[in-house]
């Protein structure tokens, strides 16, 4: 307990909730909601495991210091005063991220700038030299917040977003972001107890995260390096126990999870990122058009997909695109739940059936919906519900 410390992983709008539970079930303490954030505590090998095994969280960070401002010199002056030495070396490079919420300031690149400068200044004072800045890949991220005149400086335990999984080397238009993707299936109750169905599965996305999901295989397994592999106090052999200790964790999968795309270019690259996470015995990606598909077999299927809407790809005659994501799950897919998002609430008025459930979600900037629709075993009519809002 002494040696556990507070951090805040950041996530995506929504996704509160879902971040909160990961936390907690992954041993997190004192766990509490924010704004796209979750803040919680635990020690160094937590925060080795959170960055390693949570789904829904794009960054953790290690806050380092808080104090007040009055201006930009005493901003200066408290961060000059902290010892950066102590958590970089001088021939290492870094990179300052702020987030700005405040009447003494209204920039965050001038915050950056100034920030940057503070650290600088210090080790050309104490040592001489001076580290350089590094944009795209430090050996230290320092990410800086200040509401009003509240100023929290942060370490980066993760570096990259975590949304970059590792195992997408090939892409296709309009990819869906993973830590989107993750969220959806917890969304949609996806356990692993069914056959999952992905009929539009571009990159493969949805059907990778729902592999690693069903066999509880960590969501960053697959990822180069963390940021905290860069820092002074990394514990080499502490990581290694926690990546070990958390694939023990994984579990057999016993269902089959599909993944279709109708253009050839598509399933080849969803095919390449399955081999890439090291999934393909439980991925399979066919080339097929989802409009002349049938459902294999009497058992329930769990289908999740994110089809292409007109802000994000130009669609002809979108109406009776979705009109056949209708017919096709109202004729051929009985004893199916199938959710899918969109961010045009229009063309979801062509599907031709009631949704059950509309989760609000945004993908990227985008203002979106995820819609549910059960689709009954013993009849091709839809039976409907109460859509929950």
């Amino acid at each position: 307990m002494a040696n556990n410390f507070k951090m805040l992983a950041k996530t995506m709008h929504g996704f509160e909730d879902m971040l909160a539970k990961e936390l907690t079930d992954l041993g997190a303490i004192n766990v509490e909601k924010g704004v796209r954030s979750v803040t919680f505590e635990g020690d160094t090998g937590f925060m080795y495991k959170a960055n390693l095994c949570l789904r829904t969280a794009i960054k953790i960070l290690k806050p380092i210091r808080t104090f007040f401002v009055r201006s930009e010199q005493d901003l200066y002056d408290k961060v000059y005063r902290m010892e950066w030495e102590r958590m970089m070396k001088v021939n290492q490079t870094f990179a300052v991220d702020a987030t700005v919420n405040s009447d003494l300031f209204n920039h965050s690149k001038y915050i950056s700038l100034k920030t940057k400068d503070a650290i600088v200044d210090r080790f050309r004072n104490i040592l001489g030299k001076r580290p350089n800045v590094d944009i795209k890949y430090p050996d230290l991220r320092i990410n800086i917040h200040i509401q009003r005149n509240q100023v929290t400086i942060s370490l980066d335990s993760s570096g990259q977003s975590l949304h970059q999984r590792g195992y997408k080397t090939a892409t296709n238009i309009a990819p869906i972001n993973e830590v989107l993707a993750a969220g959806i299936l917890l969304q949609s109750g996806w356990d692993g107890q069914s056959d999952f169905l992905d009929p539009m599965c571009g990159s493969g996305t949805l059907c990778i995260e729902a592999a690693m999901i069903a066999c509880n295989i960590p969501a960053n397994i697959n990822r180069r390096e963390f940021a905290f592999e860069k820092w002074a106090d990394y514990d080499e052999e502490l990581f290694e126990k926690i990546v070990e200790s958390s694939l023990k964790k994984t579990r057999e999968f016993h269902h089959k999870i599909y993944g279709y795309d109708k253009a050839p270019s598509a399933a080849r690259k969803a095919a390449d990122n399955v081999k890439n996470a090291n999934l393909a015995e439980y991925i399979t990606i066919e080339q097929k058009d989802f409009f002349a598909s049938e459902k294999e077999g009497d058992e329930k299927l769990h289908m999740v997909f994110n089809p292409p809407y007109g802000q994000r790809l130009e669609i002809k005659e979108f109406e009776e695109f979705y009109r056949n994501i209708g017919d096709t799950l109202k004729n051929h897919y009985a004893n199916t739940e199938a959710w899918f998002i969109t961010a045009d609430p229009e063309a979801v008025k062509n599907v031709g059936l009631r949704p059950s459930r509309k989760i609000k979600l945004y993908n990227g900037k985008l203002e979106s919906r995820l819609y549910k629709y059960d689709i009954y075993a013993g009849s091709k009519k839809a039976k409907f519900k109460k859509p929950q809002s």
